[in-house]
């Protein structure tokens, strides 16, 4: 049976770059490119022939590789439908409810807006994982600069309704702010807490905080539980429809 093997490793100042490479085909995909020398280095480490770059959004911090990669490969770029004039490369357009194959494995897509216009998600059940880009992040989510509140959590809800198993990559380590934060409109939650102590352990040490489980993130991230008690309580929005609950709480990380 083929088996997928992923692998992340750190870029820029924050980012996270991702290989995800199928033995039995022999192709090699990055998750995003925000910088071609990392993605370089990363495929040189695996000994990874580079054939795809799946970009989840436009922004520069995930697409500045793109044309360099692209260049030195002849790889090709898949992005979202919703924003390919914006993806530097792009040769496959994909949105909502498109598969792609890549190898042994079908990609399913989801729209995911709200941090961008055309954000994507991809999901690979086969191998149980997807890919966010800066939809979700572990404990946090995106900033909503091309979406409103109800917007992004239509996405995120897509995402949340994925097998609780899966496991979750994202663009960026902002785990330990987005646990202070979480910790603030949840304190009560004992899941949480344990969560935050070992995110600050795993930081001390300079440990990857991602990817995470969606199980985990339905437990203790704040921007998927907007029907907890406790978060409503403190923010004096009880019996408030979910969006507007979740949006209070990104208003709130905006100004933390």
């Amino acid at each position: 049976m083929a088996t997928l093997e992923i692998y992340q490793f750190p870029c820029l100042s924050d980012n996270y770059g991702v290989l995800i490479h199928d033995s039995e085909s022999n192709l090699t995909a990055s998750i995003d490119a925000p910088e071609a020398s990392a993605v370089k280095q990363a495929l040189g480490e695996k000994g990874w022939t580079l054939t795809h770059i799946l970009t989840t959004h436009y922004h520069a911090d995930h697409t500045g590789g793109n044309l360099e990669l692209k260049d030195a490969t002849g790889c090709t770029i898949v992005g979202p439908r919703n924003e390919a004039d914006r993806v530097p490369g792009i040769d496959v357009r994909v949105g909502e409810g498109d598969a792609y194959e890549f190898g042994a494995f079908t990609v399913k897509i989801f729209d995911t807006p709200g941090h961008t216009a055309g954000h994507v998600t991809y999901w690979i059940p086969k191998a149980n994982v997807a890919f966010t880009g800066d939809t979700l992040f572990t404990l946090g989510c995106g900033r909503l600069f091309e979406g409103d509140a109800r917007t992004m959590w239509n996405s995120l809800s897509k995402i949340a309704a994925l097998p609780p198993e899966t496991v979750i990559y994202s663009g960026h380590e902002y785990t330990l702010a987005n646990a202070e934060f979480a910790l603030s409109v949840e304190p009560g939650n004992a899941a949480l807490q344990t969560r935050a102590d070992e995110v600050r352990e795993l930081r001390a040490k300079g440990e990857a905080t991602v990817p995470t489980t969606l199980m985990r993130e339905l437990e203790t991230n704040p921007f998927l539980r907007p029907g907890s008690p406790e978060i409503q309580a403190n923010l004096g929005m009880e019996g408030r429809e979910a969006f507007e609950v979740f949006g209070e709480v990104r208003r709130r990380k905006d100004n933390a």
